[in-house]
């Protein structure tokens, strides 16, 4: 199978007709700017588009431009993130609206190079914003334009390798349209995000490019594009605490670095407990345990790991000088992870 290159050249003029008839009414399309362009990006990061709308929207409302950012409360700021995940975005985000205010005197940057020197911001995301704000002509490259790429030449190599990615980088440069890469780039996104779909049959009869798609004429589609294996989820097993104490609940904060770092959690230690183990857990915190009871199991999947959890609800006295303990109030004003979604449920009716 030869690699049919200049197909996508073929594809530039029949994908903006069909992205004018056929674009996603997204709400950072339609009032655009570089600040919501940025954030949008962002919060689209491995995250699906249906999921982030409700967030941007709220985020706007409260934050709505660089300096409202960069002088918003961290613990407020991940409250306004809390559910979204991957919470490592948003303190990039903080990070990099301090930098924008200090050093571009509240302006995003207009070029890919500087943008790229952002917290957070890499090539991709750079691209977006400098060619859908700034009209560069700059491909945004990622798994919907890859996909849509490689099946529409034929491309039979793995499209997460490096190479891989900076060949079709480098190809999609010559091919983007020059007078509206901005549009180009969000006709692609559409395109791999609505029709030419990663899981399931690719809606090849409305494709623009279905005529000279390679992938389409060779039967294909469920062969393109080639990725590698990803990497097994492994499995960890932890036992997690709702502990009450004169009407107060207590939560530990994470290290400042690694998974979930900084946040609020209920405080947790590695293994399936049982309950003489659980009792013998929390004595060595110092806390006397006046009842304690199971709460029920749940599971949280992370890219590379998978939290098997298992809960007791615990009636104690004495003092653990890492935990923090709290009320109603600000239980519900700080950001929990959504992996204790359920204790923070039990947490909640505890405190009643």
């Amino acid at each position: 199978m030869k690699e049919q290159w200049e197909n996508l050249d073929l594809l530039r003029e029949p994908l903006l007709d069909w992205y004018a008839a056929h674009r996603r009414i997204l709400p950072w399309r339609e009032q655009p700017s570089p600040y919501r362009t940025w954030v949008s990006e962002i919060m689209l990061q491995q995250t699906r588009v249906t999921a982030v709308i409700p967030y941007f929207e709220r985020f706007m409302a409260e934050l709505p431009d660089v300096y409202a950012l960069s002088a918003v409360s961290e613990d407020r700021l991940f409250k306004l993130w809390e559910g979204l995940g991957y919470y490592s975005r948003a303190r990039n985000l903080h990070r990099a609206a301090k930098m924008i205010v200090s050093e571009f005197g509240g302006e995003l940057p207009p070029t890919v190079e500087a943008l790229r020197k952002l917290p957070g911001i890499g090539d991709y995301t750079a691209s977006a914003i400098a060619s859908i704000n700034f009209a560069a002509a700059e491909p945004a490259v990622d798994g919907n334009l890859l996909r849509v790429a490689a099946r529409l030449v034929g491309c039979g190599d793995d499209i997460t390798d490096s190479k891989v990615k900076k060949r079709f980088r480098d190809i999609m440069s010559i091919s983007i349209d020059r007078g509206q890469p901005g549009q180009w780039n969000q006709a692609m996104m559409d395109l791999g995000a609505t029709v030419c779909l990663p899981n399931g049959a690719p809606l090849c009869a409305e494709c623009p490019g279905r005529s000279f798609c390679v992938a389409y004429r060779e039967q294909l589609t469920a062969v393109l594009p080639v990725r590698a294996e990803k990497r097994k989820r492994r499995a960890e097993e932890r036992t997690v605490f709702v502990l009450q104490r004169n009407g107060e609940i207590a939560l530990h904060q994470r290290p400042d670095s690694g998974l979930l770092a900084k946040l609020m959690e209920f405080p947790n230690v590695l293994g399936n407990l049982d309950e003489g183990a659980a009792r013998l857990q929390l004595a060595q915190w110092g806390l006397d345990v006046r009842d304690l009871s199971p709460c029920g199991t749940a599971r949280h999947t992370f890219t590379h790991i998978e939290w098997q959890m298992k809960g007791y609800v615990a009636e104690v006295e004495g003092s653990c000088a890492d935990l923090r303990w709290i009320g109603r109030k600000d239980l519900d004003s700080l950001a929990i992870p959504t992996a204790f979604r359920v204790f923070t449920e039990i947490a909640r009716n505890c405190l009643v």
